[in-house]
């Protein structure tokens, strides 16, 4: 059996991804044992998943004092290989706490985290731009795993929340509009108007706002088809980007963990490309993304991203050729 320690700290959209990769892993390593260095906000995600045999949490916000005990703690073990998937100069410290023959790191590692590393994982071929994801599939290639994703991401269920009840119809007329990103430049502001437009075109449509932060829409919601979930903590948040049901969202993590899940994904693109950052793969008929107009947000009307809603309900086929 071979032990493989992963260290992947961060952030949510990241970690989906490298769960994506690592699971491949598992499948054709069976015998490999698994270990995650995540941090905590993100731990129940990671512990979820069935093929990690044990998480290691990194308590980021708790300073140096506790991140030089998680490197003793770090240097009293041994794996056989480290991947060191997030390639920044914490990281790079784990990396070398650890005792192991084979340390392995990202080929565009900053904050001298590279220095840390026995070997560096080249990047895709080609001139791309290569999405976030290719860019961690060929850490596959280093345990004789050839690059692909397989889905849904599986996870173990989590505790049960009284809305779940909400997704009891057909997920091509149950939306989750996801309204919040990491910095405003990434928040598209015309969800009120685009949920308006859902309600008016589908009739028998149901809506879920969620985010992070708490918001009220700015227009009359027919009763009991619309649910406002936004300022849920993480753990339900999480949950709830999981249930069968079309994702709206911005560039974002939960727009991730929709589109690992098997969900069909409408993505909201302005300064970010989302040939590196969509929903992987963009050539799934099940995911579509959206670029604004010179990446400017507030240039891209309510009614562009709802004639791409409705091409994202509309394959019958749910393959992900």
């Amino acid at each position: 059996m071979k032990s493989l320690l992963v260290i992947k700290p961060s952030s949510l959209g990241d970690i989906v991804h490298a769960l994506q990769v690592v699971q491949t892993l598992a499948r054709a390593q069976p015998t490999w044992r698994i270990t995650w260095v995540v941090r905590e906000r993100f731990a129940g995600l990671v512990q979820a998943a069935p093929f990690v045999h044990e998480v290691i949490i990194f308590r980021r916000r708790d300073g140096w004092r506790v991140f030089l005990g998680l490197l003793r703690t770090l240097r009293q073990r041994h794996f056989d290989a480290v991947w060191d998937l997030q390639g920044l100069l914490r990281s790079g410290l784990m990396t070398a706490a650890v005792r192991s023959p084979a340390k392995w790191g990202r080929a565009d590692a900053r904050e001298g985290a590279g220095f840390f590393y026995h070997h560096r994982v080249a990047r895709p071929g080609g001139h791309g731009p290569h999405h976030a994801l290719a860019i961690l599939q060929e850490f596959l290639r280093v345990a004789g795993v050839t690059p692909r994703v397989d889905f849904p991401l599986e996870l173990r269920a989590g505790p049960r929340f009284i809305w779940q009840d909400f997704f009891r119809d057909e997920p091509r007329q149950t939306f989750v509009i996801f309204t919040d990103s990491r910095g405003a430049e990434k928040q598209w502001p015309h969800f009120d108007e685009l949920t308006a437009l859902i309600f008016q075109l589908i009739p028998a449509s149901r809506v879920v706002w969620c985010a992070g932060q708490a918001t009220q829409p700015k227009l009359a919601v027919p009763a009991g088809r619309f649910l406002n979930l936004t300022g849920c903590p993480l753990a339900e948040m999480i949950a709830l980007v999981r249930q069968p049901a079309t994702f709206i969202g911005n560039d974002s993590g939960p727009m991730h963990l929709s589109a690992a899940s098997g969900n069909r994904v409408l993505a909201i693109f302005g300064p970010t490309s989302p040939e590196r950052f969509g929903p992987f793969p963009l050539t799934a008929q099940k995911h579509r993304a959206v670029e604004a107009p010179g990446g400017q947000l507030a240039q891209l009307e309510a009614a562009t991203g709802g004639a791409a809603s409705s091409r994202c309900r509309s394959p019958p086929d749910s393959s992900f050729s």
